[in-house]
């Protein structure tokens, strides 16, 4: 259990948590490495977060939470779907952007206790597929795009978003591209991917 510990001091570790997680990773972080991140020593960092692993849980919740709020808030708008589209893809490439190890954790952590990964982060929320699968029949229905499952379209918007950070290594590696680029090439694919699935359903 984590020892309660003054906001400076928490805000410091968590802080510094956040940023070596997200440039090493989850196996390549050290304790070492985030306490000297934080500015404190190794043995006071120990003292509230017993382990690397107890520590990335924290972080690990907190950034999920605030990609599951703001996915969620989206998929519950009563905005047009072709807009709900184009947000959706936007925020969710721009939340992984900042947390690029998040889309490996968020699938680790679901596939080994599903109904516990659902209460954490839908709680009483209504399921965001049906609610999205009711705007996609609402606009087949009134012809502004053209039949098509519910759940491939879905799954087309998370796969094209999420694919890059999951390749990224070997994408890098084949392809020569820098990190700036890479970076430039994800702020290109905010626009890119929405407009293609919207062209790929419009009527």
């Amino acid at each position: 259990m984590v020892k309660s510990l003054d906001d400076t001091t928490e805000n410091k570790i968590l802080g510094a948590a956040r940023k070596v997680f997200w440039e090493k990773g989850m196996a390549g972080a050290r304790m070492q490495d985030i306490a000297d991140q934080a500015g404190i020593n190794k043995a006071l960092l120990h003292y509230y977060y017993r382990s690397k692993e107890k520590l990335f849980e924290v972080i690990f919740r907190e950034a999920s939470s605030l990609f599951f709020m703001k996915i969620a808030g989206i998929i519950e708008s009563d905005i047009p779907l072709f807009a709900k589209i184009e947000s959706f893809c936007g925020e969710y490439i721009a939340m992984l952007s900042q947390n690029p190890y998040l889309p490996l954790f968020v699938l680790n952590e679901a596939n080994k206790q599903p109904y516990r990964f659902k209460q954490r982060f839908w709680k009483n929320r209504e399921n965001l597929f049906e609610r999205f699968a009711r705007d996609i029949m609402m606009e087949i229905e009134n012809k502004k795009i053209r039949p098509l499952k519910p759940a491939h379209l879905f799954m087309n918007m998370v796969s094209m978003c999420v694919f890059p950070f999951i390749a990224k290594p070997i994408w890098m590696m084949s392809s020569g591209m820098k990190e700036d680029e890479f970076i430039h090439f994800l702020e290109e694919r905010k626009k890119i991917v929405p407009e293609f699935i919207i062209c790929s359903i419009k009527k």
